[in-house]
């Protein structure tokens, strides 16, 4: 039995020595520190480590709003469509031109007076004609226009001279583009004094023409076609009347 024990024994003796040389006994592995959860790195153990700050709590927790959707990766709502959509194009105004109220006219005019007409007696004149324009509503203005027109008549110097007044009808389109039309009525005088009639009659003027503004406001070109009747001789005319001027609108 006592050799038995003393046998126990050197096995004890050995294990425990075994343990001890286990043990890391280097100083290096002694000198090495632990990190502990609640300090910084980079910090011994003789000094305090700061606080780590955690971020705030509205930044963690941030109220939903069922009207604005959900929120970003970063805790903050993404911008709202209305801000983000762009807005609509400015709408732009092409070729829109001011309808002015008044309009004066002067220009030529080359007018073909028919004195008879069995036989045949006509009269190529030349002249100026001016008129000016009101009008009350958009499309319809009071016309009143007058021209004296020039030639010669069996070597005779001749004069015509007509104005009226009456309606305008117009158009306006395009580009300050006017169609217009008028119906005037008025008097006539013709020179020279002959022995078949007075020189002064009625007379009345249709006719229509265009006026062509371009990219300009207050100017335009005047083309346009007339026809007046007139009272002498004992019989009745229908003259052809053809003009172009300047129109500026006020």
């Amino acid at each position: 039995m006592r050799h038995v024990l003393m046998l126990i024994g050197s096995v004890a003796l050995v294990g425990l020595s075994a343990a001890g040389q286990g043990v890391p006994n280097s100083s290096l592995l002694l000198a090495m520190p632990f990190a502990s959860p609640f300090t910084a790195s980079g910090y011994s153990n003789d000094a305090i480590a700061p606080t780590a700050t955690l971020p705030a709590a509205a930044n963690l927790v941030t109220p939903v709003s069922p009207a604005s959707g959900s929120l970003s990766m970063t805790g903050t709502f993404p911008p709202s469509a209305a801000s983000t959509d762009p807005g609509p194009d400015p709408q732009q105004v092409k070729g829109v031109y001011r309808r002015y109220a008044w309009q004066a006219y002067a220009g030529y005019t080359f007018f073909r007076f028919y004195e008879t007409s069995r036989p045949t007696q006509e009269e190529s004149q030349n002249g100026a004609n001016w008129s000016i324009v009101y009008y009350w509503k958009d499309w319809l203005g009071v016309d009143g226009e007058m021209s004296a027109t020039h030639g010669t008549q069996g070597g005779q110097d001749s004069w015509f001279l007509v104005g009226g007044g009456g309606p305008r009808f117009r158009w306006s389109g395009p580009r300050g583009l006017e169609l217009w039309g008028h119906a005037l009525v008025g008097g006539s005088h013709f020179t020279p004094q002959t022995a078949f009639g007075p020189q002064a009659a009625l007379a009345y003027e249709v006719g229509g023409g265009v006026d062509i503004g371009g990219h300009y406001r207050r100017w335009a070109i005047r083309v346009s076609g007339d026809m007046i009747g007139s009272h002498y001789f004992s019989t009745y005319q229908f003259s052809p009347k053809i003009s172009t001027g300047f129109v500026f609108k006020f």
